[in-house]
């Protein structure tokens, strides 16, 4: 496999949707690129010819994807609280089973590493687990006391770390549901004393490779809750502590969140931004809190996902575009 060459990043592709783009994910077999849109739909385009395909099942915005390991079986979690089983490869979009999930917005689901379980989290202050091949409700994780906005499950599969609006994460076990871990993250949220409300918490969150360490993505630095002026940050924790390593931030400041983050291979993190600053993707040093690359982007960042090559990125853009990246020379 080639090695990524940040500074080289440069554009490749874009498809275009009839609306704003809230997430995007590469499937596992690497042939697709899967996003979640405002028009309540959820896109597939394949990357050879740029075909497209539209899925129909939710109500609202469509913010969590993910895939079973083999990449047969999509899962889509909406706003309307539903999760959806879909076919990936399929020719027709129709759904498999939808289930009602969560009362309030679905925000987030991943999938355990053996694909056998599927976490979801949301707006009633709940994680819950699922068996993926029934749709059977497993186990239901009360603990947070604030909307769960992130979740994510451990490379080894033996634990799942979740974090709410005032960043408060709790590693669980998902065996038994017991609490392993509580840990606050203060640089991830702020309590605006004008508006009363907290704001903030992890819009993105993944795990290290090894599993010693989670990365959060949000904004700091908040000054104004009611019109989301802060700068983008990405917490590095340890999770057997919850000590924090490292707040990566950018060099300029810009103002915005960040709403996207893949770890590609270690030493570096990727993330991606958007706000009233544009959009950019960064590239931090796990030993740097500055980033050693920025890639301006067109319009502002959604979401971001790394491809199975590890040189390609997908970035969802509120243009209403998915835009590919690659990180090696042109040409």
């Amino acid at each position: 496999m080639a090695e990524p060459l940040p500074d080289k990043t440069h554009e490749i592709a874009k498809y275009a949707h009839s609306a704003p783009l809230l997430s995007c994910r590469f499937d596992p077999t690497g042939r697709f690129v899967f996003c979640g849109t405002q028009d309540n739909k959820v896109t597939r385009w394949t990357l050879t010819d740029g075909a497209k395909l539209e899925y129909a099942g939710h109500d609202s915005w469509v913010r969590a994807l993910g895939f079973t390991p083999d990449g047969k079986i999509l899962l889509t979690g909406g706003f309307d609280g539903r999760l959806v089983w879909w076919e990936a490869e399929a020719a027709e979009a129709k759904p498999i089973r939808t289930i009602d999930a969560h009362q309030g917005w679905l925000r987030a689901m991943c999938v355990s590493p053996d694909g056998k379980m599927v976490a979801t989290c949301g707006n009633d202050n709940k994680v819950k687990i699922w068996a993926t091949e029934s749709g059977e409700l497993l186990r239901e994780l009360p603990g947070h006391e604030k909307h769960v906005y992130n979740v994510a499950w451990s490379p080894d599969g033996t634990t799942i770390v979740s974090g709410d609006l005032g960043a408060r994460f709790l590693v669980w076990n998902p065996g038994d549901g017991a609490i392993k871990g509580d840990f606050k993250v203060e640089a991830l949220s702020k309590y605006d004393e004008g508006f009363r409300a907290d704001y903030g918490g992890p819009h993105c969150l993944e795990y290290s490779s090894d599993g010693t360490k989670i990365f959060a993505g949000g904004i700091t630095n908040v000054t104004n809750a009611f019109a989301g002026v802060g700068n983008p940050i990405l917490s590095q924790v340890e999770v057997a502590t919850g000590k924090v390593i490292h707040n990566h931030q950018a060099k300029g400041k810009p103002n915005g969140t960040l709403w996207g983050l893949a770890v590609p291979r270690e030493p570096f993190v990727i993330g991606v931004s958007g706000g009233g600053g544009g959009g950019h993707i960064f590239f931090w040093k796990l030993d740097s809190e500055e980033e050693f690359h920025t890639q301006g982007l067109p319009n502002n960042a959604r979401d971001l996902s790394l491809h199975v090559d590890g040189i390609r990125l997908a970035v969802a853009h509120q243009d209403n575009h998915v835009r590919l990246y690659e990180m090696k020379a042109a040409g």
